[in-house]
């Protein structure tokens, strides 16, 4: 199962609580008032620069620290869902390049999603003792098939991560099962309507499960109209329809899919020059305006043709 972007989304929506549950002692020390910034983009350069295998879900983001100590510093987060030997370099190549990038410290942490237990990378270490050489990096890291233990605490906890995991928990669970996925995500969003949370958090959860625990397109519709039926007899709605949350996922899919496909374009024609202007791709959220562009940069001669078509799209697009 594809979960980055499940994953993404939720750790941008909720990168604050994210901390607090999985992370408490890092959250306790950072300065939330002060507000956080995430760098994609610089994460981005430095991740083209230094790749060394497929990556789920890798964030970095800006944040203030409460004791006054040191005005800022950078927490680099990875989300991994697959066994991957070359794990621990990439956190330590990342690591240094942005420490080498914006000489502040970093703090990498290490989400594992993957389902074998005995994949625990938490140390990156070379050495050459009789040289005097050695070189370490280890990270702070969370396994989520751990909480398989700790069930009834996680049911008995209102954090929203509390039943992020469980969802998780049960998608994994649930493969090949339908009617198993369905009751587990029925259950799950009855919950919601329970927790008593603000309406971005409700729905940075509820588009999470919906992600997770997709269902085959006919169980689905049916899925829908159980739950339009219970909220109508509740009198209650949770978030918006069903079928809004897919089409947005289905617009944020093609959004993302022409995004690759412009830059792949842009590359292939001007290679390194065209970089800065693949990048720039990633700042267009619009499908209308991604389209037009995917037409039109096709018969660019050259980065200045390019770059004065994404210019006058933009312009066009502000206008209207």
């Amino acid at each position: 199962m594809e979960h980055d972007s499940a994953w993404k989304e939720v750790l941008e929506k909720l990168f604050e609580r994210f901390l607090s549950f999985f992370f408490p002692k890092i959250h306790r020390d950072i300065d939330f008032s002060r507000g956080f910034e995430f760098l994609d983009n610089e994460l981005q350069q430095i991740a083209v620069e230094s790749e060394s295998g497929k990556r789920i879900v890798d964030k970095l983001v800006k944040v203030y620290l409460v004791d006054g100590a040191e005005k800022w510093l950078l927490i680099h987060v990875e989300i991994q869902g697959y066994e991957q030997q070359e794990f621990p370099e990439r956190m330590y190549v990342y690591n240094y390049r942005i420490f080498d990038k914006f000489r502040r410290d970093v703090i990498s942490l290490a989400l594992l999603t993957d389902e074998n237990p005995n994949f625990r990378p938490n140390e990156y270490h070379r050495a050459r003792r009789d040289w005097g050489f050695e070189v370490s990096c280890r990270f702070p890291v969370v396994k989520l098939i751990d909480y398989r233990e700790h069930w009834a605490e996680l049911e008995a906890n209102p954090h929203p991560f509390a039943i992020i995991v469980r969802a998780y928990l049960k998608a994994l669970e649930t493969v090949g099962n339908v009617q198993e996925k369905y009751s587990w995500k029925k259950r799950f969003l009855l919950e919601l309507y329970q927790l008593g949370m603000d309406r971005e958090t409700l729905w940075a959860i509820y588009k999470f499960i919906d992600w997770m625990m997709q269902l085959p397109k006919e169980l689905g519709k049916a899925f829908v109209a159980e739950m339009k039926t219970i909220e109508e007899a509740k009198q209650m709605s949770l978030l918006t329809s069903a079928e809004q949350v897919g089409l947005e996922q289905g617009l944020e899919q093609g959004v993302n899919s022409l995004q690759r496909v412009i830059a792949t374009i842009i590359k292939r024609k001007f290679g390194a020059l065209g970089q800065q202007l693949a990048e720039r791709t990633r700042e267009v959220n619009r499908l209308e305006i991604l389209e037009n562009l995917s037409e039109k940069l096709l018969d660019a001669q050259s980065i200045s043709e390019a770059e004065k078509i994404f210019d006058e799209i933009e312009l066009s697009a502000e206008l209207n």
